[in-house]
């Protein structure tokens, strides 16, 4: 089962957020592995990964299977639960296959992806920017459930050339039918599913805002969660669904009802999560470097610890950089660091011992705002930046701890 995730697309899984930089760690930091699990490969250079919960659904799946195939070819034995295994497998390979066609959109459209995982629910593509346009957001959900029906095409073209009741033509027979599931469910018309996606790329394009788009599908995608919360063991229980109600156990009945669970609270909350990052996004550009930014002072690497300080509220401002004779910038003095000093040993203590050295990734354009903001600061984790006008004079020091305030405020407001 596979849903679309910001902009990726993962099946279903909670929509994954802009990092804000922290202020111990530096910058905002995305390690390319966060638990990510087992690494499977790079097709077109994105990194696949199996999480650990796939080995709790594959062995889910073997076991229903077998007990289905048990009673469809009972010859089988225990060699059944090899056929099933096998099944589970070939049926995260057409998920991966799902993913992998997000992908290639998303790369054909310079989208960049950082990576796929195969966990309990199927897969995760996780492109990190959004479409540009509605149409290449409608474009890069459907080409998911498009190439689930391709498969489940292929699987039943595949089934006129075996016979029917053996092991190939039962195979075959549940890999078309899970395609199609797969392709069903993610064409339901609320986020975070495909089709949710594809439903906000119309109201995007009637209303010509995103976020008006992401709205509608959202609480669509909550009403889904409802409807399969209570509809979904109901229609087990009614029969719908093809089975026999009066052989329906006690344990059929509760597994049903957590399955229905798992699935509404997966829906429920990757509903929250894309009107959590719409509304991110909606404020996103409000992080601007020129208004986060301290004022500095500048000062010279013997100026006493005390003295710098004294100057600085002078001037009303709140961070130090060093300088050099000839008044360029050579490094911050860390807030931590003044901290760390007492009041009594500072007229003693030189602010060039204090100093961090400066990189040229620590200097930040003064008119950088949004994600290329936080873009800029990932690619140089630090703690503070020096800020710089274009004319390359110094602006102020920007600490990754206004950022990440400014950030968490940003995602508080509401959307307008």
């Amino acid at each position: 089962m596979d849903e679309s995730g910001d902009s990726g697309r993962p099946q279903p899984g909670p929509e994954e957020t802009p990092s804000a930089p922290g202020p111990d760690k530096g910058g905002p930091q995305r390690p390319e592995e966060p638990g990510g699990g087992i690494l499977m490969g790079r097709p077109f250079g994105v990194p696949v990964y199996v999480a650990p919960s796939w080995f709790l659904v594959a062995a889910l799946i073997t076991w229903v299977f077998g007990g289905q195939l048990d009673r469809v070819l009972p010859e089988l034995g225990a060699a059944r639960y090899l056929v099933s295994l096998f099944f589970a497998i070939a049926f995260y390979a057409s998920v991966l296959v799902h993913e992998l066609a997000h992908t290639v959109v998303a790369l054909r459209y310079k989208l960049p992806v950082r990576r796929i995982q195969l966990q309990f629910f199927g897969g995760v593509s996780e492109i990190e920017k959004e479409s540009e346009t509605p149409g290449r957001e409608f474009l890069l959900a459907f080409v998911g459930p498009l190439l689930s029906l391709v498969l489940a095409g292929v699987f039943y073209a595949g089934m006129k050339f075996v016979e029917p009741g053996t092991v190939p033509g039962v195979l075959l027979a549940g890999l078309m039918i899970s395609n199609l599931l797969v392709a069903a469910f993610n064409l339901l018309p609320g986020l975070p599913l495909d089709g949710g996606r594809m439903l906000r790329a119309v109201v995007w394009k009637i209303t010509g805002r995103p976020m008006s788009g992401t709205i509608a599908a959202a609480w669509v995608g909550r009403a889904l969660a409802v409807v399969t919360l209570i509809g979904l063991p109901l229609l087990t229980r009614t029969g719908a669904l093809g089975n026999d109600p009066a052989e329906l156990s006690g344990m059929d009945t509760l597994t049903d009802a957590l399955l229905a669970a798992i699935l509404a609270a997966i829906i429920w909350t990757g509903a929250g999560n894309s009107l959590r990052m719409a509304r991110l996004r909606e404020h996103l550009p409000e992080l601007r470097a020129r208004t986060l930014t301290r004022r500095a002072v500048p000062v010279e690497s013997a100026t006493p610890l005390s003295e710098a300080l004294r100057r600085a509220n002078e001037a009303g401002a709140r961070a130090l950089v060093v300088v050099d004779g000839e008044g360029e910038p050579q490094g911050i003095v860390r807030e931590t660091a003044i901290v760390s000093v007492p009041e009594h040993r500072r007229p003693w203590v030189e602010v060039g011992g204090l100093a961090q050295d400066l990189t040229d990734g620590m200097k930040v354009s003064a008119e950088l705002s949004g994600e290329a903001l936080l873009d800029r600061l990932k690619a140089t984790p630090a703690t503070e930046y020096l800020v710089l006008e274009e004319t390359g004079e110094i602006y102020g020091v920007l600490s990754t701890s206004d950022v990440e305030h400014a950030f968490v405020a940003a995602l508080a407001r509401p959307a307008s």
